[in-house]
């Protein structure tokens, strides 16, 4: 049923696609133009698959991993994510969006593949060592590769769609990522279920085909493993398609050169070199303010994505079981919509200017996160709604920030360093919260159904009443700093929309 209602949203999306066309493409321009970033977003939503599958083993390993532990393995890979773009952002600008998602695709399977390996070792006893360390420096490798991913796609994007198209395809970048955490949550905790030692009732033909692969006859022990091999092998087969398929401009694929009006209009014979690229992101406030908002985005987004399972084990929610049971089906749904409030939003209501809906979304997302505080022990159904809104404005505001405002003002010249370190900052988000809720949150199993208690003692007591609260001041901040880039819009996008509204005028 799930995979049906993610399948009709995709078809949405893309008559959503075809349907926007305020440039007026010929329908080979849009249908090749889909040709392109269909395969190149699907590898992108298969590389989530390969991120957030960690948050779906936490709780399959048990004891074997605390939330201490998970806190600082996740933190390990956010932190080189965030801090990869400095490289990685000049190096997808030069070598172009193809060449990087391929990159991202086969470095992140065989991550993959070797944490599938350390788990088969550990969980079946052939290797007696603590996950924490391992796991920090394969899933750091891991999100260096899974780094590319980002940049390529909009890299590419960049050189495909004109700035007042933009905005939608933030809100089907927006999408895309919501596809990547369902299947990471829905499809991971469906392997995960399916290659348990005790075979469940009633199984289907691909429980069949996983406990083949996965799990040999007899055996008393859960193949956890088979989460992280199975998104190793999807990447591979979609690295083919899009090694294929991708091309890196309009020009590429045949066409004429499409002007997309963002700031590098009438630069593109300009040469750049790796610090002229840095210093276009460094030396621009408007651009680090893009960042501040996307780093208060980062704690918003993985606080409620990585954390909310892992406290519905902790502290169980009866009341909230069917969010629980659905929550990489309903990530998805709540993703597509807050993706394409904001880029619709942007578009038809502020002229393609991306702050407006980015403050909006924040002021929504402190509301929601005081809900969850104020509800946390009493109306799970309530906390569980409130998360899942705050999952559909950030992703909102996320694909406005990164997917397109820094393209926008970095232009198609310095598109993946731009957006890159931007995206980067999201991660460096992740990272803080990661640690920081992992600290302020009770260990796994222990006693954390109850409030803070009253006075000076509430400031050293571990409960998981700290996590809503730890995420409201970040998303104050989001919200001041979008305010102030409220009526930002590149020059050449400015001339552009005086240029049409005049001839529209005229006319």
């Amino acid at each position: 049923m799930s995979l049906s209602i993610v399948a009709l949203c995709l078809l949405v999306v893309i008559g959503v696609y075809f349907y926007n066309n305020p440039l007026k493409h010929g329908p080979w321009f849009l249908s090749r133009r889909f040709i392109n970033w269909f395969p190149l977003g699907m590898t992108y939503s298969f590389l989530y698959m390969g991120r957030y599958n960690l948050a779906v083993a936490k709780n399959a390993f048990g004891s074997l991993m605390s939330n201490e532990d998970f806190g600082l393995i996740f933190a390990a890979g956010t932190g080189v994510y965030a801090f990869s773009f400095l490289v990685n952002g000049p190096l997808v600008d030069r070598i172009g969006g193809k060449k990087g998602i391929i990159v991202a695709a086969l470095g992140a399977a065989l991550a993959n593949l070797a944490m599938g390996v350390v788990t088969w070792l550990v969980v079946t006893g052939r290797w007696h060592v603590k996950l924490v360390g391992i796991f920090s420096a394969l899933y750091a490798l891991n999100m260096y590769f899974q780094s590319y991913g980002a940049v390529s796609i909009i890299k590419v994007k960049a050189n495909w769609f004109h700035v007042r198209e933009r905005g939608v395809f933030g809100a089907i970048f927006g999408t895309l990522i919501s596809f990547g955490v369902y299947f990471a949550f829905e499809w991971g905790a469906a392997i995960v279920n399916m290659t348990k030692a005790a075979e469940l009732p009633g199984g289907s033909w691909l429980q069949s085909a996983l406990r083949a692969l996965f799990v040999p006859e007899g055996t008393t022990v859960d193949a956890t493993w088979a989460v992280f091999f199975v998104p190793a092998a999807v990447l591979i087969t979609w690295l083919i398609l899009d090694a294929w398929l991708i091309k890196e401009t309009p020009e590429d694929a045949g066409f004429p050169h499409l002007d997309t009006h963002d700031a590098s209009s009438g630069h593109m014979h300009e040469e750049y070199t790796t610090l002229d690229l840095l210093k276009k992101v460094f030396c621009n406030p408007l651009m680090l303010m893009f960042a501040g908002v996307e780093l208060t985005a980062g704690v918003l987004r993985n606080g409620i994505m990585q954390w909310y399972t892992i406290f519905a084990h902790d502290v169980k929610q009866p009341a909230a079981a069917s969010i629980v049971e659905n929550w990489g089906l309903l990530l998805c749904l709540f993703g597509i919509v807050g993706g394409f409030a904001g880029g619709l939003i942007s578009d038809k209501f502020f002229q393609s200017r991306r702050g407006p809906p980015a403050a909006l979304f924040s002021a929504f997302m402190l509301m929601m996160a005081a809900v969850m505080a104020m509800n946390l022990f009493s109306y799970p159904f309530l906390v569980g709604v409130a998360a899942l809104l705050i999952v559909a404005a950030v992703t909102g505001v996320h694909s406005l920030m990164s997917g397109t405002a820094a393209a926008d003002f970095g232009g198609r010249k310095a598109t993946a360093t731009c957006s890159g370190i931007v995206d980067g900052c999201v991660y460096l988000g992740s990272s803080v919260q990661s640690v920081c809720v992992g600290f302020l949150t009770p260990q796994s199993g222990a006693a954390s159904a109850e409030p803070l208690a009253s006075g000076l003692a509430a400031l050293s007591q571990r409960s998981w009443q700290w996590w809503p609260i730890f995420l409201m001041p970040f998303a104050l901040v989001g919200g001041l700093i979008a305010w102030r880039i409220w009526h930002e819009l590149p020059a050449a996008t400015r001339k552009y929309i005086a240029e049409h509204e005049k001839n529209s005028v005229q006319a």
